[in-house]
């Protein structure tokens, strides 16, 4: 019996259907596993208590293709569109750095101020073996410095066989085409192990063109191409692991249609280092190094978006993790733990030749930037009786920020007008830049067994995040220097704010969940007061097109209070089980709402109302859906970032799957009445504004219709 069957009291399950866990489901499963081993202790009262192992999407994912994306959608994840393998995750409404997302525990910073490398675009889908999120209040242990979740994506799942001598253990081979934009995806897992050793290789290629819309026109400058490998060793004896994890990835181009500029190269290099060991009393102790390096240029490639100006990011983090989990009692259990993470960054953009603004200097925006967060946390877990169960936790942290003098790309006035760039940097180069932050966070989980079939959730957290090194360093004033910062696709430009103070949400989570024989159906809301919010001011604007409705804003980062609140209702029913099979209909509906309290605009980038209905039906090895979304117009939008509204739209999906001996094979239409629709969360065409001005700042329009092909063949 593992911890979590120990400290969960729940409902009984029948385990022939899946089940849609609320955030504070998963909140408990983080909170008892801290990257320990998973077995655990197998006491006393197991005969009183039904219960069931917390799981986030723990499957193997070895013949699926392409980026992360699809698997934390069906997990309640958004996301902000951007680059085809780095679209940023939205949770509760809120983006970016916000979401603490840790890639086999290790945080990975997004080097770049479009924040074109996230960290999710460090992995494919096939080397993931699970996920797990929660939104809002996830536990001290799960990680600290973010407000609206975070999100854990495992590789890193040693395998090991009974053999005494390295055999082959298994293989997975996998190819993928996807019409709408001449995708080929293509990926490779090899094991090999003993009872002792264990050697895997994951690897991903994928390649494609700019899709196209509903109405068959080419959505500009969404090509892209990107490859992943990771290695991996292992060793075991019975009380202990040693694994190392080496990781490459190479992006020779990706196009952002929403930003400025587009990725020209990315190539980053990573290695993991843990140690796991079980403890006297069933206890464990874990502890990891992390590096990851990347080297990250921007310019452009394409004749969709063309122009010239080189940018070169390197980044550099370093961290180690150091976790015990130490059994007090049959029924409680303590999780300490301590961090540290450092966080190096040199962004400069190469001066152009024959440029009389853009030279002859290099221009630098952020010069040897530097972020370290040092952390310690306590967490208790007590099963009280046989209905309640409740963990509490502390985590304190202290983050600091710094980088060195900057200079623009040259200190001569332009036709007689101010060099707002010289300025800017001479006063910035006299500030002291040195900020420090002191982060306390706290939460508090409870589950309350009503029945043998219901379940009622609480969560109470207290969570904060210091500005990242682009929202407080960030210098530059001018129009162009200005555009080039900031990863929300809308157009705008952005100037830092060394005096920013770190954001701090309360939150409340409130669950209900119901499993029958026939049917499981989980309803969650929350609501999050945000002290310190960063947001932004207008401050002035800009028009390079002279045409009318074609201004942008540029807007300094500010604090402002905040408020976001929402909920999300999941249920599946089987309809029949008979000799065509098993038949499943799965239904969703979210919505999601924030504003601003100083004068209750709306703040960007919120989804508007969202429901899914799916059939699904499986006999045997086949399996078929088809699925419809639809989605309400978004008509609160933030005026100060000129955000766009969009129609209501709906999609019509349909998927068929098979397996044969050894070969999987997928086929999949995705929007299969080819509609055309605009992304309510994708920003606008900044592509199709340089090859037409006079459309405006159009919204990125959606991918039309798609056939999509995927072949697996396991040896």
């Amino acid at each position: 019996m593992t911890l979590a069957n120990k400290a969960i009291q729940t409902i009984k399950l029948n385990t022939n259907y899946p089940w849609v866990y609320s955030s504070i489901s998963l909140a408990v499963m983080f909170a008892i596993t801290p990257q320990v081993m998973a077995e655990q202790y197998d006491k006393q009262n197991s005969e009183d208590i039904e219960r069931v192992e917390v799981h986030g999407q723990n499957t193997t994912n070895k013949d699926l293709l392409g980026s992360a994306q699809s698997l934390l959608k069906k997990q309640g994840v958004d996301f902000s569109e951007a680059g085809g393998v780095s679209a940023l995750p939205i949770l509760n409404g809120m983006m970016g750095d916000r979401i603490k997302v840790l890639i086999d525990g290790s945080d990975i910073t997004s080097s770049c101020a479009n924040h074109m490398n996230p960290p999710l675009s460090y992995v494919s889908a096939n080397q993931i073996s699970s996920t797990q999120v929660v939104a809002g209040v996830s536990p001290v242990s799960a990680g600290g410095d973010n407000i609206a979740g975070v999100i854990k994506v495992t590789s890193l799942n040693p395998v090991f066989t009974n053999s005494d001598t390295v055999i082959w253990h298994s293989g997975n081979a996998s190819s993928g085409y996807r019409s709408t934009n001449d995708a080929f995806l293509a990926g490779v897992n090899t094991t090999a192990a003993s009872n002792t050793l264990s050697f895997s290789y994951q690897g991903a290629f994928e390649d494609a063109n700019s899709y196209t819309d509903g109405n068959g026109d080419k959505v500009l400058d969404t090509l892209y191409q990107s490859q992943n490998h990771a290695l991996t060793a292992a060793w075991q004896d019975e009380v202990q692991q040693v694994a190392v994890k080496l990781t490459h990835q190479h992006i020779p181009f990706q196009g952002f249609a929403n930003q400025y500029m587009d990725m020209t190269n990315n190539d980053s290099y990573g290695a993991l280092v843990r140690y796991q060991r079980t403890l006297e009393n069933d206890g464990n102790f874990t502890a990891q190094a992390n590096w990851h390096s990347v080297e990250h240029e921007m310019g452009f490639f394409s004749d969709e978006k063309i122009g010239k100006m080189p940018m070169e990011t390197k980044g550099k983090d370093y961290s180690y993790q150091l976790h015990w989990l130490l059994p007090i009692s049959s029924d409680s259990t303590l999780l300490i733990g301590q961090e540290y993470y450092v966080y190096q960054l040199d962004d400069i953009w190469p001066a152009i030749e024959g440029a009389a603004m853009m030279g002859p200097n290099d221009y630098i925006n952020i010069n040897d930037g530097e972020r370290k967060r040092a952390a310690v946390y306590g967490e208790w877990q007590q099963t009280l009786n046989k209905r309640w169960w409740m963990s509490a936790g502390i985590r304190y942290e202290y983050v600091s920020t710094s980088t060195g003098e900057v200079q623009p790309y040259n200190t001569m006035s332009m036709m007689g007008m101010t060099n707002v760039n010289a300025m800017a940097a001479d006063e910035f180069n006299d500030l002291y830049r040195k900020r420090n932050d002191n982060i306390i966070d706290a939460t508090l989980l409870a589950r309350y067994q009503l029945s043998d079939t219901e379940v009622i959730e609480l969560g109470l957290a207290r969570k904060s995040r210091a500005p990242n090194l682009y929202e407080r360093y960030s210098w530059g004033h001018s129009t162009m220097a200005t555009t080039m910062i900031g990863w929300y696709g809308d157009g705008n430009g952005y100037i830092g704010n060394p005096d920013l103070s770190a954001e701090t949400a309360h939150t409340l989570s409130v669950a209900y969940k119901l499993v029958q024989d026939d049917l499981a159906f989980n309803a969650t809301a929350w609501y999050s007061d945000i002290n310190d919010y960063i947001d932004a001011n207008v401050v002035s604007n800009f028009n390079r097109s002279n045409i009318d409705g074609n201004s942008r804003n540029i807007l300094q980062f500010t604090n402002v209070d905040a408020t976001l609140f929402g909920a999300r209702i999941d249920a599946e029913y089987q309809l029949a089980e008979n000799h065509s099979g098993k038949w499943l209909i799965n239904a969703n509906i979210s919505a999601t709402r924030g504003e601003r309290d100083d004068n209750d605009l709306p703040l960007y980038q919120i989804k508007p109302l969202q429901t899914e209905l799916a059939l699904q039906q499986q006999l045997g090895d086949w399996q078929n859906s088809i699925s419809w979304q639809w989605v309400a117009n978004k008509d609160r939008v933030d005026d100060q970032r000129l955000e766009n509204t969009t129609d209501s739209y709906s999609l019509l999906n349909l998927s068929s799957s098979i397996q044969w001996q050894d070969v999987t094979m997928t086929i999949a239409v995705k929007n299969l009445l080819d509609v055309y629709y605009q992304l309510p969360l994708g920003g606008v065409s900044i592509a199709e504004y340089k090859s037409d001005s006079s459309n405006g700042f159009k919204q990125i329009a959606g991918a039309g219709r798609s056939l999509e092909l995927n072949v697996s063949y396991a040896f």
